[in-house]
């Protein structure tokens, strides 16, 4: 299923002309961090509606991102949710 995601974000981005021309990979992660910073903006005013928009926005730039990479982020993600199962408590005592 996410895979199916990320190759629909790919797509789409790419119909739209967002991949007319090559772009560097730190380029677009700056493009999910502008999405962040927008989602916490939202949070800031108490706009859920918004909120949840900028959420999928983030998403959507990380499927976008894993299409044209052609990543498996599917794969990557059910790793890592097994990775994280074990870890100790906190990480070892991070704070956050």
């Amino acid at each position: 299923m996410i895979n199916t995601l990320c190759k629909n974000a790919y797509e789409t981005a790419k119909s739209k002309g967002w991949h007319d021309e090559s772009r560097e990979t730190g380029t677009l992660l700056a493009l999910i961090h502008s999405e962040v910073s927008e989602a916490l903006e939202a949070d800031r005013r108490g706009d859920h509606e918004n909120f949840a928009e900028e959420l999928a926005d983030i998403l959507i730039r990380v499927f976008d991102l894993c299409g044209a990479k052609d990543i498996d982020l599917e794969k990557a993600v059910i790793s890592k949710m097994e990775r994280n199962k074990g870890r100790s408590y906190k990480h070892g005592g991070k704070a956050y």
